[in-house]
């Protein structure tokens, strides 16, 4: 079961659909919240915050200090990062001094990493979870995805990645039980891959999926598969390619936003909140880490039917779909 405590904005559009989400039901006691004190209450029962700090491609242990003290500042709680980003060092040294700075511990924090397609399987693994947590200098992560469906080195028409990510996912459920992973997930599953996983899942049913979702690049089949499971569906890629300014250039996504009196890239972060998605912007602007979060506006039914009808379809990241 997925329940949704989340901003007026997102309450105002779900609310149009229907009075429940997901078999769970919708908190209406918080149109006055800031979305920086927004969550998803995961299938774990785990509280989420909507909007976290994504941290790919930034490196450098000053850029990374700078990128999380702006994040702190502008109220972010949760923040993304994954064993092939080479930063996970940097971040919890970052962490360790700023947390304090801000009268914060640990559990005011949600962190979230990722496993190297490089280390699926029995026994890498393991090692690889425990070598992230020494990185980040904690005792635990509060979200742990598998990063990828494939085995890296291994073509992606093997059918052993599936028997592979099969024995990836037997060994997180049992360090989840040990309390090391809080939750854990997928990332870049498709219906397929999360159905394979579902049938087999050792007893427990991923808490998030975390995937490309944009007005360029919908997946509403994949969201309704995860939503009607109590998986909620995170999106990453929101603003587009990292060097690729076509979605956040698009006519239709300017036109509300120039009605909205909003930015485009909160457009399109609000686009994503308003149907029930996690969203994970990144950014080393402070103005931009800070404008990013500030998304209590309502795009109109109307809007969203316009933002929904794009034709472009563009995707900017790895595409999952021919790995079995």
């Amino acid at each position: 079961m997925l329940r949704v405590t989340i901003c007026s904005a997102v309450l105002f559009h779900v609310c149009l659909l229907s009075c429940e989400y997901n078999g769970g039901s919708l908190d209406s006691n918080i149109s006055s919240m800031a979305v920086q004190k927004q969550y998803f209450t995961l299938n774990t029962g785990q509280k989420m915050p909507m909007v976290g700090l994504g941290t790919y491609r930034i490196h450098g242990q000053s850029v990374i200090h700078r990128v999380i003290e702006a994040g702190l500042k502008a109220g972010y709680r949760a923040f993304d990062t994954a064993a092939v980003y080479r930063n996970e060092e940097a971040i919890g040294l970052a962490l360790k001094t700023l947390l304090p700075k801000f009268s914060l511990s640990r559990e005011d924090i949600f962190l979230t990493t990722k496993l190297d397609p490089g280390d699926h399987g029995v026994g890498t693994t393991t090692k690889a979870v425990k070598s992230s947590l020494k990185k980040l200098g904690t005792s635990y992560v509060d979200l742990y995805l598998v990063h990828w469906p494939g085995v890296s080195r291994l073509p992606v028409y093997s059918p052993d990645n599936a028997i592979i990510r099969s024995d990836t996912w037997r060994e997180l459920v049992t360090l989840h039980r040990q309390g090391l992973l809080r939750a854990i997930g997928i990332s870049n599953y498709t219906v397929q891959h999360l159905k394979e996983l579902i049938e087999n899942s050792h007893g427990v049913i991923p808490a998030v999926n975390q995937v490309e979702y944009h007005p360029h690049y919908k997946q509403p089949e994949l969201l309704k598969f995860c939503q009607d499971r109590g998986i909620l569906l995170q999106a990453y890629c929101s603003l587009g390619g990292s060097s690729d300014r076509r979605l956040l250039e698009d006519a239709t996504v300017g036109a509300v936003a120039k009605k909205l009196d909003r930015s485009p890239a909160q457009v399109l972060l609000c686009w994503a909140l308003q149907q029930g998605i996690g969203v994970i912007p990144k950014s080393v602007s402070p103005d931009h880490i800070s404008d990013n979060i500030k998304l209590d506006f309502i795009i109109s039914e109307s809007d969203m039917v316009t933002l929904n009808s794009i034709p472009v379809v563009e995707k900017y990241a790895w595409d999952p779909t021919p790995v079995l």
